[in-house]
């Protein structure tokens, strides 16, 4: 008895493991390609976080619609997702969605044209944790319900050294994943796995393991993923950026001393110095050329929203004449410092000009860059300088230090329009007007020689710009010898080549070789293309075609007819009745 009570005992608790495996099924989510497919077809390509949230919320009602998961009709009747709601892998999916739609709602509030106010920034943090949750109760789903896949793929972040944690192990789970499956999966694995690396130097950063900059932070990855990663790097930089543009009180520049009283002046003027640093401080080859210009592009960004607000404030002191006087000058000297930001990111944009150029030198085949490019350049250059020197001297009583920034403006307007005069005679000289080309790099040794001149004072200790004036002075030089030998050898060869083409004139037309065409030659093999060394186009028959004689129909002419004798038909005409009256009047 006690062994039948054992095995029945055995048998019921089989059945029952069997029943929970039926009632407890395991679903499986590609999660990674899900999102991912859905961010890039609906608007996430593009930054268009409207468009994925409309997305979000359509798919919701489908989904919530197909599983009669409605909220009731009128009255609003609340149904949670809990474990025991979850009967198919559809409901996975509606937690999902929500958590996505919420991170993107809160993605398009952060994406505002002025930024959002104390009050969307307070909804876009209660979004944010309304995206927080979803993402929690789905991981905590996913754990229950699906497969191993679907619960190692669904991640969550909740401090610095947790959110470090869990980024490294979502990094070895889809670096694990990226060895398996399909080609499409692992390239999508592999996408994931360089997304999560900017997110784990950033947690590093904030932990205090790995010491980098803010500004490298943000550059440090793209796509979807990352934004709400930005959201957080700029939101921490401009809590930063605010504290410390509370000690900037005053804008020094050129001696003068400019209340600064505005807060977003302050963080747009510091914004811009942090920027100014990271090119100051670098060296000469530690920054590409394309990230130089996307440093000075921020920069320009930065000085005219300062610019804006001063502007802002001028139109709303009033008849304060000792306010405006301070925010003239503060408008005056950020714009000379955006000027002369200006000169050094074209004269970043000559460097890369003359580096194509001087490639397309040496390789032939690749292309460079055209003098034209360069004399464009350099008058933009000429005109900056220029521009900055009337900004400058625009003052009613100009400091030593205005004076001395004034005369070295004037002395780069020199150099560049001796810069701007060799190129514009390379230009002719490679048109082959070498009379042109010699003046033109005669009068830019001049220019260079007197801008030598100029700065062999005693207080000018410019060392890179006279080692440059005098490599230009040396270059017209060599230049200038160039183009007078090679124009006294056109000369002197001008008239062998004059009585060469002469004597080849001839008043009679020379005779045409008469053209065979390819149905007459059609018993002889002959390419389609014809003869090599000829340039005309091989006819296959000549159109319009030549007249041919034609034989016409024989002259017939009947003589025998007008000897023919017929006979009378008289007899077989029909005779017509007269009348009483046709009768007498015949």
């Amino acid at each position: 008895m006690g062994q039948g009570d054992e095995a029945s005992a055995m048998e019921v608790d089989e059945k029952k493991s069997d029943n929970q495996e039926q009632i407890v099924p395991k679903f499986s989510i590609n999660v990674l390609q899900l999102l991912k497919s859905a961010q890039l077809q609906h608007g996430l390509r593009h930054r268009d976080y409207t468009r994925y949230r409309r997305y979000c919320t359509a798919r919701l009602r489908r989904l919530c619609k197909s599983l009669k998961f409605t909220h009731g009709r009128g009255k609003y009747t609340r149904r949670a997702i809990n474990e025991s709601t979850i009967t198919d892998v559809r409901f996975l999916h509606v937690v999902l969605y929500r958590a996505e739609r919420a991170w993107s709602h809160a993605m398009e509030k952060r994406q505002l044209p002025d930024g959002p106010n104390s009050h969307q920034r307070i909804y876009l943090l209660g979004r944010l944790r309304k995206a927080v949750k979803w993402a929690t109760l789905f991981a905590q789903l996913c754990a229950i319900k699906g497969d191993r896949r679907t619960s190692l793929e669904a991640e969550q972040d909740q401090s610095w050294p947790a959110a470090l944690i869990n980024f490294r192990r979502a990094r070895d789970v889809y670096e694990k994943l990226g060895k398996i499956g399909d080609t499409e999966n692992q390239v999508l694995c592999r996408e994931r796995v360089e997304e999560l690396e900017p997110s784990i130097r950033y947690c590093l950063h904030k932990v205090g393991e790995l010491n980098i900059q803010s500004s490298e932070l943000l550059d440090s990855g793209k796509g979807p993923a990352m934004d709400l990663l930005n959201a957080k790097l700029e939101a921490f930089m401009n809590e930063e950026k605010s504290q410390q543009a509370a000690t900037l009180t005053e804008f020094t520049w050129l001696g003068h001393k400019f209340p600064v009283n505005n807060a977003k002046t302050r963080v747009s003027i510091l914004k811009a110095r942090e920027l100014e640093k990271d090119i100051d401080n670098s060296g000469s080859d530690s920054l590409t050329p394309d990230r130089k210009l996307n440093l000075f592009e921020k920069i320009f960004t930065a000085y005219h929203d300062a610019r804006s607000s001063i502007r802002n404030d001028l139109a709303t002191a009033g008849n304060a004449e000792r306010v405006k006087d301070e925010l003239n000058g503060l408008d005056k000297a950020v714009s000379a410092v955006l000027g002369h930001r200006t000169i050094e990111r074209n004269q970043v944009l000559v460097k890369i000009a003359k580096s194509k150029f001087d490639k397309h030198r040496v390789d032939k085949g690749e292309k460079g860059t055209q003098p034209e490019e360069l004399v464009r350049l350099y008058d933009l250059l000429i005109q900056n300088t220029s521009d900055l020197s009337d900004l400058v001297s625009s003052g009613r009583d100009s400091n030593p230090e205005e004076v001395a920034f004034s005369e070295e403006c004037t002395l780069k307007g020199l150099t560049f329009r001796a810069k701007r005069c060799f190129y514009l005679a390379k230009s002719y000289s490679l048109a082959g007007k070498r009379a042109e080309a010699y003046a033109l790099f005669c009068h830019s040794r001049s220019l260079a020689d007197t801008a030598v001149k100029r700065l062999q004072t005693p207080n000018s200790n410019d060392k890179v710009l006279m080692e440059d004036l005098k490599a230009l002075v040396d270059d017209c030089r060599v230049c200038s010898c160039i183009e007078h030998a090679t124009g006294i050898m056109e000369e002197e060869k001008a008239p062998k080549d004059l009585s060469k083409g002469v004597s080849s004139i001839s008043l009679s037309k020379p005779a045409k070789k008469p053209e065979r065409f390819l149905v007459e030659k059609l018993d002889v093999y002959e390419s389609a293309v014809g003869d090599p060394t000829s340039k005309v186009a091989p006819s296959i028959e000549q159109f319009p075609p030549p007249f041919q004689a034609v034989p016409c129909n024989p002259i017939v002419q009947d003589i025998a007819f007008g000897s023919i004798e017929f006979p009378s038909l008289e007899n077989r005409m029909k005779k017509s009745k007269k009348g009483i009256l046709s009768r007498l009047w015949g």
